[in-house]
């Protein structure tokens, strides 16, 4: 008998999970049907399940272990964890693979369910789009009815996972310094192991938290944008702080805020990273196409080669295991420390800011004076898939003086500036990123693609 897919034109079903506004395009059925296809990939074993803050995630949590235990699968619950937090577990507890309960920086209505293969990486796409056929399919594992599944928990499921994260900075010189540190978590799922690991590398009474609860309850919009922490940034130089952070719903992303308030964004989060590794540690450096040039400016300050890979967390972990790289990450404010675990992880982003701060005894503005300054700016446009290929060949007949690297997408760059265009994978659009030491060379590289756009339109 063939049962019909629950789902809704408003559902995004990728090779990496689902994702959607909840009630009207993600349901319980939807997600138990969704982690039931997941576990059918699965070998017999444990599977991790976690979640961020938002309240829709506790209904969802239900149907999802109602899937995995229809299946056959052990569960281990973490509860609400940071996203690297159940990446770091999937390896730590030898789980067969892992589910995170999570709309990471989408708005308050959202939730999603992102998936995890047992070396706690984000699904690859070959994985991941078994997983989509037996959603679509309704294949399943059964389980004979003798069988008994189990379902335990863990307390404080992220002591290991910062245990880790310590171990790559050194705690007595951070401490020594005794910074004063604003963590904005926004009622996300990063406050508690946040304040945790501050109070590790600080002291409690010099930490101030903003929204450390995690409730669900965003004071602000999700995406940790300097639009949304215009209320967060004077904080920091209001509380005498030497350095703030802000992170997303499920804590991958970070962004900083410097001593006097100014928010310096995501793109340097990863920048001033890889000033701390490369300090100590040389070798490889991981990005995605459309992460700034900045991060490879400061590799080659060091001496150190850089890769850049599709936008895409898997292909810079991939890309990371493949040539042995020291450190890694996306422009989004996303760092991958391979020594910790191959997902986004602002945890090591805040030990390594710290780390550099205590060692330079620079300010966190005195340190962004010092890197490079570019601008970067985007766009889209609507544009069909089968007018791609013209799109391509009219850009580069355009700036034949430009290295056109055909990965995902077409990226042209120059000595000093870079122009991205890849299709979205979800709309008929197409998305143009473009990146320039001033803000009117990048504004005219994306005032030409759209014009070129619209001439193969």
């Amino acid at each position: 008998m063939h049962i019909m897919c629950p789902t809704s034109a408003d559902l995004l079903v990728s090779v990496s999970g689902i994702r959607g506004i909840v009630g009207s395009a993600l349901t319980p059925e939807t997600a138990l049907r969704f982690a039931q296809a997941y576990a059918s990939t699965l070998p017999e074993g444990r599977v991790l399940v976690g979640r961020d803050s938002r309240p829709s995630g506790v209904m969802l949590e239900h149907a999802v272990l109602a899937g995995l235990l229809a299946t056959g699968c052990e569960v281990l619950q973490l509860g609400v964890v940071p996203t690297p937090t159940l990446g770091f577990a999937i390896r730590q507890h030898h789980a067969v693979g892992g589910l995170q309960i999570t709309a990471s920086h989408n708005p308050a209505p959202y939730n999603g369910l992102k998936l995890f293969s047992p070396d706690g990486m984000v699904l690859d796409e070959a994985e991941g789009a078994k997983v989509r056929q037996n959603f679509y399919d309704g294949t399943f594992r059964r389980i004979e009815p003798a069988s008994q599944p189990v379902v335990t928990s863990l307390e404080e499921p992220w002591t290991g996972h910062l245990d880790r994260v310590l171990e790559r900075v050194n705690v007595s010189l951070i401490r020594s310094r005794r910074f004063r540190v604003l963590l904005d978590a926004n009622g996300g799922a990063g406050g508690l192991p946040g304040l945790d690991l501050l109070d590790r590398l600080t002291w409690q009474h010099l930490i101030t938290a903003v929204g450390c609860e995690a409730d669900g309850n965003f004071a602000h919009e999700p995406e940790p944008l300097a639009e949304h922490l215009s209320d967060i940034a004077p904080l920091v130089r209001e509380n005498g702080c030497d350095v703030g952070f802000a992170l997303d719903p499920d804590a991958d992303r970070l962004a900083i805020i410097d001593e006097q308030g100014r928010y310096i964004g995501e793109e340097l989060t990863l920048a001033l990273a890889a000033e701390c590794r490369l300090r100590r540690e040389k070798g490889p450096v991981v990005i995605n196409l459309s992460t700034s040039r900045v991060v490879e400016d400061v590799a080659a300050r060091h001496g150190c080669p850089v890769h850049r890979v599709p936008v895409g967390e898997f292909h810079v972990a991939r890309k990371m295991r493949e040539i042995n790289a020291v450190i890694g990450g996306e422009g989004n404010g996303g760092v991958i420390d391979p020594a910790v675990g191959w997902v986004r992880d602002p945890f090591v982003g805040m030990a390594s800011v710290l780390e550099l701060l205590a060692e330079t005894g620079k300010s966190v503005s005195e340190l962004v004076a010092e890197l490079p300054a570019y601008h970067i700016h985007k766009a889209k446009v609507t544009l069909e898939r089968d007018k791609l290929p013209r799109y391509y060949e009219a850009l580069v007949a355009h700036w034949p003086e430009a290295t056109a690297v055909g990965m995902d997408g077409l990226r042209l760059s120059w000595n000093n500036r870079w122009l991205h265009v890849r299709p979205s994978n979800t709309e008929p659009v197409v998305r143009i990123i473009a990146e320039a030491p001033e803000a009117e060379m990048a504004r005219q590289l994306i005032h030409e693609a759209l014009s070129l756009a619209d001439q193969s339109n």
